[in-house]
């Protein structure tokens, strides 16, 4: 069969008021943000917000969650909706560790894959073959996984040197490197705390420095996912699955292959981003490891509208927020209340401008909040650090939510023949 013997799905009309960013203003929007948080850290003296260490921190903590969330891709593109990406990241954790820490990282690595693909594959037999409510398969796959693993952990970990039931043996670490002269180089201007250009130094030199091999096979996922989804005949029947799989099934596509297909190398994704976690981020498998990523996986796959590129923004945004629990965060996280504070202003001067009067008052009297709150505290309390990228996962969910488009049939009970 040819790509031309599936026609591709019509696209939604976008809804009023909902218009394409264009990628020259989306760059000019970037460009904008960066200018802004370079002031904000001269005002605050906040210089951790934008520092080399800060960006590699973070990179490191979004790769989980753009895995999960590219395994989520995957599957609602199919037409099925994963909530039990965190139970495939929880079995990609353990049996990434429980291979690695035998037979190396590298084993682990593919074992952790394996564990995913095992959770995706219950999964799809309940979804696809037997039109199991994809929501409750999910959460049933989520509560399976952390039984199983805690039940396994007493008979492997628990005995083994440094293992205990909630934690395995060291595993050998897969390594770290810089790309030679440009890390150095861009951290040396990242430390002379230029405006705006020691910020940028920053931003791209988290991208060279302290990198493990498995961060750049994750990174080079993203263009990967989206050259096999939109340029090639597999992805273009994969994608007809998740939009209108009565019309792709009378044009000879085998849907439950492909929602079967999908499905796999969802939860395989998943059991990758589980692997990292406990081989690459910790070094060791602990329980309650991934500390719903799985979860905020699926929101940055929401907040990318189903997109692999907007998916990397989401996973880049909520790495950020979570690498504040890591370093500085009650100054960073302060720094960035003023932050916040003068994009809401941006916001509602844009609202009033649309003539959405109420809007914009509402997001004015935010921003005037925000900005009492920055000039009235030195810093804010350790718990709210902990807690920002979960507010952060429901404000970019919340403030999204009109403009996104899942595909059309992704969630939707489907049986072979229903069409004819």
């Amino acid at each position: 069969m040819t790509t031309a013997t599936v026609a591709k799905p019509k696209a939604q009309q976008p809804g009023k008021g909902s218009r394409r960013v264009s990628l020259p203003v989306l760059l000019l929007v970037i460009a904008g943000v960066l200018v802004l948080t370079s002031i904000v850290r001269l005002i605050s003296g906040a210089e951790g917000i934008t520092s080399t260490g800060q960006m590699s921190t973070a990179l490191r903590l979004a790769v989980p969650i753009g895995l999960a969330g590219l395994g989520g891709l995957w599957s609602e593109r199919s037409g099925v909706v994963n909530i039990g990406l965190e139970g495939m990241m929880i079995l990609g954790t353990w049996f990434g560790a429980w291979a690695g820490y035998q037979w190396g990282p590298w084993t682990g690595v593919v074992f952790g894959i394996i564990g995913g693909a095992l959770g995706a594959v219950l999964h799809a037999i309940a979804t696809v073959t037997f039109n199991v409510n994809h929501i409750v398969s999910g959460v049933a796959i989520n509560i399976l996984a952390l039984g199983a693993t805690r039940y396994l952990s007493k008979f492997t970990f628990e005995n083994q040197p440094q293992g205990s039931s909630k934690q395995s043996p060291p595993i050998d670490s897969l390594g770290t490197f810089d790309i030679p002269g440009l890390s150095s180089w861009l951290d040396t201007l990242n430390q002379k705390h230029w405006f705006l250009v020691s910020d940028v130094a920053g931003l791209i030199g988290g991208l060279f420095t302290d990198l493990s091999p498995l961060t750049v096979i994750a990174v080079a996922l993203v263009p990967v996912t989206w050259w096999v989804l939109w340029r090639t005949a597999f992805g273009l029947r994969l994608r007809s699955c998740g939009e209108n799989p009565v019309a792709a099934e009378s044009l000879g596509v085998n849907v439950y292959k492909y929602k079967y297909i999908a499905v796999i190398i969802s939860g395989g994704f998943a059991g990758l981003g589980g692997a990292f976690l406990s081989i690459v981020a910790s070094n060791v498998y602990l329980d309650g490891q991934t500390a719903g990523r799985g979860y905020i996986g699926l929101a940055a796959m929401i907040f990318g509208n189903w997109m692999p590129g907007g998916l990397a923004l989401g996973a880049g945004l909520f790495g950020y927020t979570d690498s504040l629990n890591l370093r500085g965060g009650t100054t960073n996280v302060h720094a960035l209340i003023l932050l916040l504070a003068i994009l809401l202003v941006f916001g509602a001067a844009y609202l009033a401008w649309r003539k959405r009067y109420l809007p914009a008052l509402i997001t004015a009297v935010v921003s005037a909040l925000m900005f009492i709150w920055y000039v009235s505290t030195n810093e804010v309390p350790k718990q709210l650090v902990s807690a920002t990228p979960y507010i952060v996962t429901l404000l970019v969910l919340s403030l999204s939510a009109q403009s996104l488009r899942m595909p059309k049939a992704d969630g939707l009970p489907y049986r072979k023949g229903q069409g004819k």
